[in-house]
């Protein structure tokens, strides 16, 4: 399955905060992401996601999403598209992610593909970044080398790091049963694609993630242990008092 989509999401403050408050919103100008990825970016849209959270702060995030099942880096690279909208130019950000990559051949692909797209990326002003992924539920103790393949891939592209899978370990650190999967135990579930989403946000307008704003659709509880999580894996300081989903 394909997706390319396009969204934008702009902080609609006025009922809240009144209309000074939304006619500055409006004025700010937006961050523009492009994610290139497979079906791991596309379930339960995370750029979307990104974008709500973006907008629930007051913030503005532009985005197209290039993503097709399966596809690792280098088949974006050969079929095209990903290619095609970078060159584009005008984007703040591109953030790719391909499988897994924790065996040896594929950390060696991803290193590869993923600094081919870096140099284009920054050939055209944009800033290239990488979103750390996870393993398949049943290979659950491989998380440590995706987090490692993806660190090292990032670091031989000069890309900036969306640690995701580091979230999602952090957050297993505290719950080892909390439910970030989907049903097939790859694909994440509504509150996995929420930690990624809170990584993402976080490090894309350098913002906290401890608001009570950013909590919609999510228990209270979990929100705050994912936010803890989040913020511990972008390496923020966790007050003790909030590890783990406390007040």
């Amino acid at each position: 399955m394909a997706l390319r989509r396009i969204g934008i999401f702009i902080g609609l403050t006025a009922v809240l905060l009144g209309c000074g408050a939304a006619a500055g919103a409006a004025e700010a100008v937006p961050l523009r992401v492009l994610f290139v990825g497979n079906s791991l970016t596309a379930t339960n849209d995370l750029p979307g996601r990104v974008a709500g959270l973006a907008a629930a702060a007051g913030k503005r995030l532009e985005y197209e999403g290039i993503t097709y099942g399966g596809f690792s880096l280098e088949d974006h690279w050969l079929q095209g598209d990903a290619r095609a909208a970078l060159a584009t130019g005008g984007w703040n950000v591109v953030i790719m992610q391909q499988g897994p990559s924790a065996l040896p051949e594929s950390q060696v692909d991803l290193r590869l593909w993923a600094a081919r797209f870096a140099d284009d990326a920054r050939a055209v002003g944009t800033r290239p970044a990488l979103l750390t992924v996870w393993p398949e539920d049943y290979r659950r103790p491989a998380l440590s080398d995706v987090i490692v393949s993806y660190r090292s891939a990032a670091e031989a592209a000069g890309a900036q790091l969306f640690p995701a899978g580091e979230a999602w370990h952090a957050a297993w650190e505290c719950n080892a049963r909390l439910p970030l999967y989907g049903p097939d135990g790859f694909h994440p579930s509504a509150l996995g694609t929420y930690a990624a989403a809170l990584v993402i946000y976080g490090r894309l307008f350098k913002a906290p993630l401890f608001e009570a704003s950013l909590r919609r659709g999510v228990k209270p509880k979990i929100a705050r242990l994912l936010q803890a999580a989040a913020t511990k894996a972008l390496g923020r300081k966790v007050p003790a008092t909030k590890r783990c989903g406390g007040k």
